[in-house]
């Protein structure tokens, strides 16, 4: 009941729905007025899995080729450059303040991930659909994986400072990236010629909750990332599926429940005294990943702004 009325009063006053939601968790949770049992709480971890995976089907089924081809160099040049200059700057930051530095670069890899959640339900409560749009859900989704990448590598780095072998936790981001992306491919080709049979043009809800569970499933087994493998069968069943006209309907249709018990339950978890504990290096952390992610999306649209401009002849000031 809640979520409906956060609906409705996002669709009014433009708030992200989002926000609403995580403050209504906040105030029905521990820090506020604590009424929602532990067992409640419980669910918390599974409900993430599902919504999370609902919404990578959605952002690799927004990496058509189609899409890929028109904002493909865009989405690489931003992405990369948002984790390039949050990783480095962020670290750099830390450590210019008396963080150790082993620290400091796990915490500037951390800043690089977002939530792809919020992202998708912004851009989905918004209604617009263009190619902005478009090529800011393919940075959301490349996003999970350069961040696995950058977390992995700082792991390796920080082991080497501290003499420890790191070759070891580099071979992870192999069998981590590869492995889900592996996965994908042996669910999501399969899937892209069985689905959307039964009813012609789109798969079933209950084909649609199938892919979700399997997905998110043998990726928990096989200790992968069913972010990345959810994005792949997506990928894959976009653009393999001809005889599909609405491929992920059924998603978005049974998505929003998930999201909103995944998102009151988040803020009900948040434990807000803590805030006032991190002290000085948390405070700077969230300024230092704020500012630098937007600077670090601001230089790479510059880049492609510039990139276009050479390739169109034109001249930017």
């Amino acid at each position: 009941m809640a979520g409906l009325a956060i609906h409705e009063i996002g669709k009014r006053s433009r708030l992200p729905r989002v926000t609403l939601l995580i403050g209504c968790g906040i105030i029905a949770g521990g820090s506020g007025f604590d009424v929602i049992p532990a067992e409640i709480e419980a669910w918390y971890e599974f409900l993430s899995i599902m919504a999370l995976t609902m919404v990578a089907f959605l952002l690799g089924g927004s990496l058509t080729k189609k899409n890929l081809q028109a904002h493909g160099k865009s989405i690489l040049l931003v992405s990369l450059s948002i984790v390039i200059v949050t990783l480095l700057l962020v670290s750099l930051g830390l450590w210019l303040l008396g963080l150790d530095i082993e620290l400091a670069l796990l915490l500037g890899a951390i800043a690089t991930a977002t939530d792809p959640a919020a992202t998708q339900d912004a851009i989905r409560q918004s209604g617009i659909k263009n190619a902005f749009t478009d090529t800011l859900k393919g940075i959301v989704a490349i996003d999970d994986a350069w961040g696995l990448i950058a977390f992995s590598i700082m792991i390796a780095l920080v082991h080497q400072l501290g003499g420890n072998g790191g070759i070891q936790m580099l071979s992870g981001i192999v069998r981590d990236l590869g492995g889900s992306v592996l996965l994908g491919a042996v669910i999501g080709f399969p899937a892209a010629v069985l689905t959307g049979r039964l009813t012609e043009g789109e798969p079933l809800q209950i084909e649609a909750l199938a892919l979700v569970f399997l997905t998110a499933g043998l990726s928990i087994c096989l200790e992968l990332s069913y972010l990345i493998t959810g994005m792949t069968v997506g990928m894959i069943i976009v653009n393999r599926a001809r005889h599909h006209t609405r491929a992920f309907h059924e998603i978005e249709h049974i998505q929003w429940p998930f999201m909103i018990l995944f998102f009151i339950l988040a803020g009900a978890s948040l434990e807000i005294s803590t805030i006032a504990e991190v002290g000085m290096f948390g405070l700077a952390y969230m300024v230092f990943r704020f500012i630098y992610r937007v600077a670090g999306g601001w230089i790479g649209a510059v880049l492609v702004a510039r990139q276009w401009a050479s390739a169109h002849g034109s001249v930017l000031p």
